[in-house]
């Protein structure tokens, strides 16, 4: 599959969204943020931190704010995708183009601006250690190279395979999640490095 370099080939890409894409881009262009591509997707940035992204996905598109969960949003058009794991992110989301309201987008892209020159951020405990569990503690038990190696990755990759092996509801799927991760977990890469190239 090819990299994804250009505004121009990730609206290619999703050409069901095309017009909705040309939008958004159009109203993000309009303020003074940069674009780039990051993690194959635009990107759009102050000073070099990330404010807002595009997104583009089979049954919906829209925006999400890296810091979205300091927006000022009583009437609730902010989605938080993955409740109880997301703190800052938040998205923007539409079915179609006759969704979206101009004011309402250009709003919170002035709003989310502004948070960032102020430099309002959500703080995220990245050094929180992961509850591990049982059966990946049992695999350290029996391989003192894998709690090694497990110790030397970042917390937020713990989390995340602590998390993956606690989110399986029956022991075989757990088990086959283990048997995936641990090659993985000895070579010291995260869960989700394979999705950031």
């Amino acid at each position: 599959m090819a990299k994804i370099k250009s505004i121009e080939a990730y609206i290619e890409k999703h050409e069901r969204w095309e017009k909705s894409l040309r939008h958004l881009h159009k109203l993000i262009s309009e303020t003074e943020l940069d674009m780039s591509i990051k993690w194959g997707q635009p990107v759009y940035s102050l000073k070099g931190k990330n404010v807002v992204g595009i997104g583009a996905f089979k049954e919906h598109f829209g925006l999400w704010f890296f810091h979205g969960a300091l927006l000022d949003d009583p009437e609730r058009h902010l989605h938080n995708a993955q409740e109880g794991k997301t703190k800052a992110m938040r998205q923007l989301r539409y079915h179609a183009f006759e969704e979206m309201d101009d004011k309402i987008i250009t709003e919170f892209l002035h709003q989310a601006i502004e948070n960032q020159k102020a430099g309002k951020e959500v703080k995220i405990d990245t050094k929180r250690k992961p509850k591990i569990p049982p059966l990946l503690a049992t695999a350290f038990s029996k391989d003192e190279g894998l709690k090694a190696q497990f110790g030397k990755l970042t917390p937020g990759r713990q989390r995340e395979y602590a998390q993956y092996i606690s989110e399986a509801k029956q022991e075989a799927t757990k088990q086959r999640r283990l048997d995936k991760i641990i090659p993985m977990i000895k070579q010291g890469i995260g869960l989700s490095d394979k999705y950031q190239k």
